[in-house]
């Protein structure tokens, strides 16, 4: 496209982003089931254990859902900015982290919130990652030099 000032790569920036939004309705549909399942009824964010003696297994779907919430904007924010330099390498470190994010829900969901990070801690390494893309782009602008995508 003619006159556009984002590298052709940031495109991949965007499918990631979406790739994501797909995730968080999976997960929320997820903890819909598990309303049902375990009849934890809205407006009730977490079950009480004195009331619903399978109130720990909802808990932990709806906080393997509630910590993704709490991450995204984190997550887009950097994604968006360091892509702007780095599009190929935050799309990677993007995938990881969804990826990762994935398996953290499926390991806090099992009721047990220490299996969340077998593979779930990876994702930790990717939201490092896209920090290091995005101070990238801020030092380059600092510096007067254009910001051009360098990976």
């Amino acid at each position: 496209m003619e006159g556009m000032l984002l590298p052709r790569e940031y495109g991949y920036v965007a499918l990631v982003l979406v790739f994501y939004c797909f995730l968080n309705f999976w997960m929320a549909a997820q903890v819909g089931m598990a309303r049902k399942k375990y009849k934890v009824f809205y407006p009730t964010l977490y079950a009480s254990e004195s009331e619903n003696k399978e109130a720990k297994l909802f808990n932990c779907v709806q906080r393997g859902h509630q910590n993704s919430l709490e991450m995204m904007p984190m997550f887009f924010m950097l994604m968006i900015v360091g892509g702007l330099r780095h599009p190929c390498a935050c799309a990677a470190l993007g995938v990881l982290y969804i990826v990762s994010r994935f398996f953290y829900f499926k390991g806090y969901s099992t009721g047990d919130p220490q299996k969340r990070l077998k593979i779930g801690k990876y994702g930790f390494l990717a939201i490092m990652g896209l920090m290091v893309c995005t101070i990238s782009f801020g030092v380059g602008l600092l510096r007067g030099g254009e910001p051009r995508t360098m990976f």
